[in-house]
């Protein structure tokens, strides 16, 4: 099927960069967020990126222009009921993304929608079967920021159907220009079921004072080649986020190295979530 029509469900770090790869394909896409405010915000952070884009001479102003009118801001899931594809990139929590897939599942008006998850850990086949469309439901997991990562993980469920997995690899491929990867649907899939662990350990590492932070990470960054160390890294993605995954995991695998440490669960009830908050294992 042609995809041409898209809607992303949340817009913050990932839902506004999700976005703003959508529109950049030429395609027309509707952000839908829980207030006014929240989808000002979202706003904003797609501006903002396309203007470094644009200062940085990868798209020109006319770009900027045009990109931007490809995008509707919006609080009403209602105006998702045409879209060819939706992507659901709300808060990773189990029962908000549930009660999203059942709304929208019957929002939709083409039988041939595909309804996906930017969830990094959340069964999709949960989500595909309160629905009402399971065939038609997959993972489609980016990285952070989406405009400039490469990979995208699609994750078919048992109840996936091969054209929509045929359908969404296109789609990655052809449209956004992007490389997937398929994995099964367990928590964590292929990326996080690898890098949450180590996360976690580092986080261990410095809450029993082997090193520092900063030692830590100059350590993994300069003894192994690693582009960030490990605790700079969980700050960019986020601390409470890494934390969920983690609980996914081990709620899973009931594996003692994917739970959270007491240092993290006390950083995220502190609101010390990383970038996003201003401060985490550093200040922003």
């Amino acid at each position: 099927m042609s995809i041409e029509k898209v809607g992303v469900i949340g817009g913050g770090l990932m839902g506004s960069g999700i976005t703003e790869v959508s529109a950049r394909a030429g395609l027309d896409t509707v952000v839908v967020e829980v207030t006014e405010e929240a989808a000002k915000a979202a706003e904003g952070r797609v501006r903002a990126s396309l203007e470094r884009a644009a200062s940085r001479g990868k798209i020109t102003e006319a770009d900027l222009d045009e990109t931007l009118g490809r995008i509707e801001f919006t609080t009403d899931l209602a105006a998702l009921a045409d879209r060819d594809l939706v992507v659901e990139a709300a808060s990773e929590n189990e029962d908000v993304k549930l009660e999203l897939f059942k709304k929208v599942g019957s929002i939709l008006t083409k039988d041939t929608a595909i309804l996906t998850s930017n969830t990094s850990s959340i069964p999709i086949v949960k989500l595909g079967a309160v629905s009402g469309r399971a065939t038609n439901v997959m993972g489609v997991h980016f990285f952070n920021p989406a405009p400039v990562m490469q990979l995208v993980e699609l994750i078919p469920s048992l109840t996936t159907s091969p054209e929509t997995m045929a359908s969404m690899q296109s789609f990655v491929t052809d449209t956004l220009g992007k490389q997937p990867i398929e994995a099964t649907d367990r928590a964590g899939f292929v990326v996080n079921s690898l890098l949450v662990p180590y996360l976690l350990s580092a986080i261990r590492m410095y809450e029993a004072g082997y090193a520092s932070a900063a030692d830590i990470d100059r350590g993994m960054v300069l003894g192994c080649g690693h582009p960030m160390g490990p605790l700079a890294l969980s700050d960019l993605i986020g601390l409470d986020t890494i934390r969920a995954i983690g609980i996914s995991m081990y709620e899973e695998f009931k594996e003692p190295l994917y739970s959270p440490p007491p240092l993290l669960d006390r950083m995220v009830d502190a609101g010390l979530l990383g970038k996003k908050s201003g401060h985490g294992f550093y200040a922003y």
